[in-house]
């Protein structure tokens, strides 16, 4: 009866370790990079300084419930002013207009116990179309110092065609590429 009893408590402990929590983006460690081609000399590399997001997941089964991220449009940054500025004109991000670039999840396929694929949908200048994001997670344990909270660390990347979303100022002339890819590198802080 007592080994009963230790059983049903072990399964239990298990259960009810096997849940969905939610997770919050960490915004000091949270980088989001893009690379285009620019006049076919080089790739240029830009960022977007502010962005923020939480999602629902189950480390033990791998689960994702859901997930939103926010990023500035404003907030892009290439090192260079004129750049940046023509960037938040309306013959690209239209920020004035389309202030706030938003990515929610609609799925997620584990692969292994560190990599897997990522659905959502990405509204970029009032335009929602799918994308797929190929994820890996780097680290999931306390963090050694300052919160001292479970986290995740994450890498994501995925490449867009601008252009599906309207966004096709240079394409033709091949001034800058149509693909961009997307780099997302993160610590999620479980709540």
């Amino acid at each position: 009866m007592a080994t009963g009893l230790v059983a049903a408590l072990a399964l239990t402990a298990t259960t009810a370790a096997a849940e969905p929590r939610t997770y919050e983006i960490d915004p000091e460690h949270f980088s989001i990079g893009f690379l285009t081609e620019h006049v076919g000399y080089a790739d240029l590399l830009g960022m977007f300084l502010e962005g923020s997001g939480e999602f629902v997941y189950d480390d033990q089964t791998r689960e994702l419930h859901s997930a939103r991220v926010e990023v500035a449009a404003d907030s892009v940054f290439t090192n260079h002013d004129e750049r940046d500025n023509h960037l938040r004109s309306n013959d690209f991000l239209d920020a004035r207009r389309h202030a706030t670039i938003v990515f929610e999840a609609t799925g997620f396929e584990a692969h292994s116990d560190s990599e897997g694929t990522l659905e959502g949908e990405l509204t970029l200048l009032g335009e929602t179309r799918p994308v797929t994001l190929a994820v890996t997670l780097n680290k999931a344990e306390t963090y050694p110092f300052g919160h001292e909270q479970y986290t995740l660390g994450l890498s994501a990347r995925t490449t867009l065609a601008r252009s599906d979303w309207g966004m096709s100022y240079g394409v033709d002339s091949g001034m800058v590429g149509d693909e961009v890819e997307l780099i997302f590198e993160l610590e999620a802080i479980r709540q």
